[in-house]
């Protein structure tokens, strides 16, 4: 059973022969509920404070159950961003990789094309050598042919030493 201030105050007692002295026990009784009315409004205004600040404390760990799954989402979040940050290095790096065989394949072909037409060139050069030297020994072959007595030349000496002969015959008889 809970006392109020008010059941204080209204409590009556029985009279009894050489009991306690009414006003006494009635101004104690006062003094006692004023006192215990103190008490209960006290013993309130605690329970109000109690409550708001249990009310605060809720607000505060909801705040820090708020900021505690930020914490963790911010976390998820930046490995999250790492992860994909690191994947696109990888795909960069690959993709580099990639550009540079095909870079390297690129110069590769054109050294192999290089050499191949150096090649092209050194037989081209060798059979146009060969070449100027057939039309060299042919000409040579025909200058031995023009430098030594040609079939012409000894005709023509013939000739001359027919008219030689002719000219002295002529020479014989009409002298």
């Amino acid at each position: 059973m809970k006392l109020t201030p008010l059941d204080i105050r209204q409590k009556r007692f029985e009279a009894a022969l050489r009991g306690f002295s009414k006003r006494e026990v009635e101004a104690f009784l006062e003094l006692i509920a004023g006192e215990f009315e103190e008490v209960v409004k006290e013993n309130i205004g605690l329970k109000e404070e109690l409550k708001r600040t249990q009310l605060r404390l809720e607000q505060h760990l909801e705040r820090e159950r708020t900021l505690q799954e930020t914490m963790v989402t911010a976390q998820r979040i930046s490995e999250d961003m790492k992860a994909a940050a690191k994947k696109e290095a990888e795909i960069i790096l690959a993709d580099a990789e990639h550009q540079a065989e095909k870079i390297v394949h690129g110069a590769h072909q054109r050294l192999v094309q290089v050499v191949e037409d150096i090649n092209e060139l050194k037989r081209q050069r060798t059979q146009f050598e060969s070449q100027v030297r057939s039309v060299v020994d042919a000409h040579q072959k025909l200058l031995e042919t023009f430098s030594g007595r040609t079939f012409a030349d000894k005709d023509y000496a013939r000739v001359e030493d027919n008219v030689a002969y002719l000219t002295q015959k002529k020479a014989q008889s009409g002298e």
